[in-house]
């Protein structure tokens, strides 16, 4: 039987099928689960990991666990071939005088990056973080033990297995896979490597913080093992340039945009690539920059301009998170080993890898997008071209709907009217897709054009 014929029985459409990557399912399949549970059970074991713990002793504090996890890359390294770049990334922290400071003493916060550079763009990045720090009930606490477990070993133990399983392929786009230090003490190594990769130029394509990928069971008594949420802003926006801010406002006043930032295409990202090849999965998209008041390690790169997301488990225990290990009115505290979900692990650690892949294997997506058709019963778009893209899709949705839900396949070409279908009623994106069918992020218009 012809092959279309076989496709539109099945209800899949042409555009969908040539999307999927056989090696995306094998990328799945490769996460272990035993190399998860073993990994976690090492950081936990070190007792605490405090930024500022303990930097000496080979087995306990945050000095042995940083020193563990590069060894880790290092290995990981060597068995490709010497694929990956480790290195420390340090900047010195000093005491802060301010009422409740986190920071009380001068300390090097010290990140474990690995790097495995594209093949094409090498300069071009996406990310996937972990924490290495612990904390309990004080956050001033660095002595007593902290395991931190799910908060946050699963994340960290989640970046190593991705970067062992990763690191077997080769992708035109690089991949960093890091643990980041200080997160509970002020975001501190998140604000360092942001900082070093905007001195460096690098070219970021998306950052994916990995903070607590490992409980199902929430203190509400809902358990849940499919769900995860990912979090993003709804626009990033230069601070520092008070005309381009006002600019920009005008601009999502009059043509929409305000849930269209980079970080939200990400998140989109995230959630379609989940939904194409993990669909027993059900990507939670949360329009926020992280939990209510509170924060994470994406924050310091957003702030810098680069697109960055939070994905975490659904439901939180709060008698796991941040607590002293003790037992009261017959409930365990503490942020322990035997309260981690390790398929559940496993399932999100798949997500970033399968999206990391996805987006390594992708071109770049288009720097402008035009678009008009003011009064007219077509939408036009123009944009500009992409080295390495074979053709571009528009996507469009209704202006309510969280996710990109029509998309349309155009080919090699820099300019398309969509007949029959109203601007006023839909936003629109574009994106580039590369000869393997893998797409980049799709880009909101950024121009206007009068017809």
């Amino acid at each position: 039987m012809n092959k279309l014929i076989v496709l539109f029985i099945l209800g899949i459409s042409i555009s969908t099928a040539a999307q999927t990557d056989t090696k995306i399912y094998d990328i799945i399949d490769a996460v272990s689960e035993e190399r998860l549970r073993n990994d976690v059970k090492t950081l936990a074991d070190f007792g605490t990991r405090h930024t500022l713990s303990d930097t000496l002793s080979e087995t306990r504090g945050i000095g042995a666990a940083r020193r563990w996890i590069k060894s880790e890359f290092d290995k990981i390294s060597k068995d490709c071939n010497n694929c990956l770049e480790v290195f420390y990334q340090k900047d010195l922290v000093e005491k802060s005088t301010e009422p409740f400071a986190r920071i009380f003493r001068d300390v090097w916060v010290v990140n474990v990056v690995a790097i495995q550079r594209g093949t094409k763009y090498p300069n071009r990045f996406v990310i996937m973080s972990g924490d290495i720090d612990s904390r309990i009930s004080d956050p001033n606490n660095y002595t007593d033990d902290s395991p931190g477990a799910n908060d946050n070993a699963t994340g960290m133990a989640g970046a190593i297995e991705a970067a062992r399983v990763l690191s077997k392929y080769k992708f035109e786009n690089s991949i960093i896979y890091v643990g980041l230090s200080g997160e509970e003490q002020g975001l501190y190594g998140g604000k360092g490597l942001a900082n070093y990769a905007k001195q460096n130029n690098w070219d970021i394509i998306g950052v994916l913080n990995n903070d607590m990928i490992g409980n199902i069971e929430g203190v509400d008594g809902v358990i849940d093992n499919r769900t995860f949420r990912i979090f993003s802003e709804p626009v990033t926006t230069d601070e520092t340039d008070a005309t381009k801010l006002a600019r920009q406002a005008r601009a999502r006043r009059f043509y929409g945009g305000e849930v269209d930032g980079i970080s939200r295409q990400l998140a989109r990202y995230v959630y379609k690539t989940t939904k194409t090849y993990m669909p027993e999965m059900s990507p939670m998209m949360v329009y926020r920059l992280d939990r209510f008041g509170r924060g994470g390690h994406h924050r310091p790169f957003c702030d810098l301009g680069f697109a960055g997301i939070r994905i975490m488990e659904a439901h939180e225990n709060y008698t796991q998170q941040h607590q002293d290990i003790r037992t009261e009115d017959g409930i365990a505290y503490g942020d322990t080993f035997e309260h981690v979900n390790f398929p559940y692990c496993k399932k999100l650690t798949a997500v970033n890898a399968i999206t990391m892949a996805s987006l390594a294997s992708a071109p770049p997506s288009p720097k402008d997008v035009g678009i008009g058709g003011i009064v007219e019963a077509s939408a036009k778009f123009q944009w500009s071209k992409v080295d390495g893209a074979k053709g571009y899709k528009i996507y469009w949705r209704d202006t309510t709907s969280p996710t990109w839900d029509h998309s349309r396949y155009v080919g090699d070409v820099t300019e398309f009217t969509l007949d029959g279908i109203v601007i006023d009623n839909f936003f629109f994106g574009v994106a580039a897709v590369g000869n393997n069918s893998h797409e980049s992020l799709v880009v909101f218009p950024n121009q206007i054009f009068r017809n």
